[in-house]
């Protein structure tokens, strides 16, 4: 009888959420903020073809749609970049970006090819050296622009993930399963390890394992640790593991309270709405407009500036990790006063800890509450979107044994919890009394004091997070994330057992992860996607949170702030930025999800900004300072500048193409600004399966 109060089920295919349904009092909502609508975007950014940005024929069926970029957080695209207010674009008009800012048509279609050549053999076989895709081979008229990958899928069904669209799939499990039953995704998997065993510690198990997988990056288990534990491996941190050992390093990323913060991390005092609760933000409003200060905006802002900057290295991948995991956007409505809030006493708070405590913090969390509707949900009129999320995205996943009924008596289980004044309440008349049962777990549910309700929500949603299908779901996506698009059963199964031994703890099944084989013997196994190839290319380089000298800026906002805020606006434009999916499903971590020439491209013109030191909030290495004491010889150049940027030397195939750019024999004197041409080498370097290896 309890199910006589739920509203009659949706559609599948309707993604199986609600969307903001309407403005609401608890949560402060803009009555005139347009609720976020109709089909969601694709996971990464839109196939951007050889005329622009304008539509072109349609893309075959599992793969983004033409149009431009798929951009989340209100950036449209209307046949070209949106420029953002206040922020770095490119310079306006149609085609794709320039590649090269000097010499006439055919110099660059050479220099452009070299570069397409080297970015465009990246992955398909863990780095290994491919003909160019024929996304990248459409650029210079050699064949139509197309997929890149095939489209036949080649297990599952319509109604499993490997036989579905990514642009239909819902949970961030299905959107990496959806991709990988492509042509180049079974390419992948016989490319990736396969079995393994457990080791007594991480140097361990680094020093037993042969790496046998077909790979361009070079098999140093230091730098595929901070490759995959780091934002981009860095010349100090490479000394550092050295010196101080793999298992020392990771049992002092793995207490992150230890670490001593950086100049950086300090400087963030200059967001002046990071530090203010959700009241402050409600009651400052407009003197905070009148700023400039978007105080979502400037969560995102911190969040990169930790990964750039931060020597916790560690715990922003793990927070990254979670973001998409336990995913709240930034740009939803309400979170002007509340994403930052949820960052802070959600995701950062448990990151390393436990997870069930993590979930059970989300659920009483005005953030999660509005993205989801749950205040909009009373015994007399439920809204399942939270209880269903519950389910589906943050614990036993979609192939984890729940029914619809267990969707609905959880959302009954839940009716009570809102908010008020800017904080959690639970409001026992809006609560639902009966028994109920979902996954296991029964309960009475009877009692009308408020405390006990509450409590036994608390107990559902720590049962949930301890479930078995949890344990192996988060087993899942944590060995997609370190170790491959497509991880070994054997380390998944590891893990899984290490959080059910554990009871959800997240550093316990991290140090099974680092002493697994599996895991050091994956090198080159992930590509990095568009906002981590960004953070990576500001942490090769050196750039410093400094402003340049004589940079003034606008006056309102300080130059760390404002060169932040273009970070920010550059990663929208890419398709990929910090808690930036408008659905709660977070973004796709599989290569496959990202295949974009016109994203590909844009990275690399913005690695030349940065070589170029075009950001003057920050301070930047010259280009010929970057090595500190550069070879006469133009080949030995490009090794020790391969070394300082991408921690290895590149292969003879690729040193070749990079001094083609340069135009110069391996033998030739050089100086030290390559003969004038130092910031296309380092350029090209950039644009190496190397540097998009992860």
């Amino acid at each position: 009888m309890a199910d006589l109060n739920v509203p009659p089920r949706r559609p599948r295919d309707d993604r199986g959420w609600d969307g903001y349904q309407h403005p609401h009092p608890d949560g402060y909502r803009d009555p005139h903020a347009a609720p976020y609508a109709g089909a969601q975007p694709a996971a990464g950014p839109q196939w951007v073809g050889p005329n622009g940005f304008a539509p072109a024929a349609p893309a075959p069926a599992g793969y983004p749609q033409p149009g431009g970029y798929a951009q989340a957080g209100g950036y449209p695209q209307a046949g070209g970049y949106a420029q953002p207010a206040g922020g770095y674009g490119p310079p306006p008009g149609g085609g794709l970006p320039d590649l090269d800012d000097d010499g006439d048509e055919a110099p660059k279609r050479g220099r452009r090819r070299a570069l397409a050549t080297l970015g465009g053999a990246v992955v398909v076989a863990g780095g290994a050296a491919l003909a160019m895709s024929p996304q990248v081979r459409g650029l210079f008229g050699d064949a139509p622009a197309g997929d890149a990958t095939g489209t036949v899928t080649t297990d599952g069904s319509a109604a499993r993930p490997s036989g579905q669209q990514p642009s239909t799939v819902r949970t961030y499990t299905e959107q990496n399963e959806s991709y990988m039953g492509s042509r180049a995704g079974e390419a992948l998997k016989r490319n990736a390890p396969s079995g393994g065993q457990l080791y007594g510690s991480p140097a361990e198990a680094a020093a037993a394992t042969k790496v046998t997988v077909k790979t361009v990056l070079a098999k140093d288990p230091i730098r595929h640790l901070l490759s995959r534990t780091t934002f981009g491996p860095t010349s100090e941190m490479m000394a550092e593991v050295k010196r101080v050992g793999i298992d020392d390093w990771l049992r002092e990323q793995l207490q992150p309270e230890k670490i001593t913060p950086t100049r950086a991390e300090l400087k963030l005092a200059e967001l002046q709405s990071l530090k203010l609760s959700p009241t402050q933000l409600r009651d400052q409003r407009e003197q905070l407009k009148e700023k400039r200060v978007d105080p979502a905006r400037e969560t995102v802002d911190a969040t990169i500036a930790r990964q750039i900057w931060s020597d916790r290295q560690l715990f922003e991948v793990m927070v990254d990790f979670w973001n998409d995991f336990l995913h709240v956007a930034a740009d939803f409505d309400g979170g002007e006063n509340y994403r930052n809030a949820f960052d802070r006493d959600v995701i950062r708070k448990h990151a390393l800890g436990s997870y069930p405590e993590m979930l059970v913090a989300a659920n009483k969390h005005p953030a999660l509450l509005l993205y989801l509707n749950q205040v909009d949900s009373r015994r007399n009129a439920v809204n399942e979107n939270l209880a269903r999320e519950n389910l589906e995205l943050y614990s036993v996943g979609v192939d984890g044994g729940y029914t619809e009924k267990d969707v609905r008596q959880a959302a009954l289980l839940q009716t009570g919890r809102g908010v008020a004044d800017g904080k959690y309440k639970f409001f026992a008349e809006r609560h639902y009394l009966g028994k109920v049962q979902i996954l296991g777990f029964s309960h009475a549910n009877n009692s009308d004091d408020p405390v006990a309700a509450d409590k036994v929500i608390d107990s559902y949603i720590r049962y949930i997070a301890t479930h078995p299908s949890t344990a192996r779901y988060v087993a899942q996506n944590l060995a997609t994330r370190f170790v491959s698009d497509t991880p070994p059963k054997s380390v998944v199964d590891r893990l899984a057992k290490a959080y059910t031994t554990n009871k959800g703890q997240i550093r316990p099944v991290l140090a099974t992860l680092f002493s697994s084989s599996e895991f050091w013997a994956a090198v080159g196994q992930k590509v990095r996607r568009p906002m981590e190839y960004l953070v990576a290319t500001y942490r090769a380089l050196g750039v410093s949170p400094d402003a340049a000298p004589g940079f003034s800026g606008d006056q309102r906002r300080t130059p760390f702030a404002q060169g932040l805020r273009q970070i920010q606006d550059k990663m929208r434009e890419l398709g990929q930025y910090p808690m930036g999916k408008p659905t709660p499903d977070g973004y796709a971590d599989v290569y496959l999800a990202w295949t974009s020439a016109g994203t590909m491209i844009d990275g690399w013109n913005e690695a030349g900004d940065l070589i170029a030191g075009r950001r003057k909030q920050f301070t930047f290495v010259k280009p010929e300072k970057l090595v500190a004491k550069p070879p006469s010889t133009a080949g030995a150049y490009v090794d020790a500048l391969a070394q300082r940027l991408v921690q290895q030397k590149l292969s003879a195939k690729e040193k070749s193409l990079v001094l083609a750019v340069a135009g110069v024999a391996e033998s030739a004197k050089v100086d030290a600004t390559f003969n004038g041409a130092i910031a296309a080498v380092a350029r090209t370097i950039l644009a190496s399966p190397q540097h998009h290896l992860r």
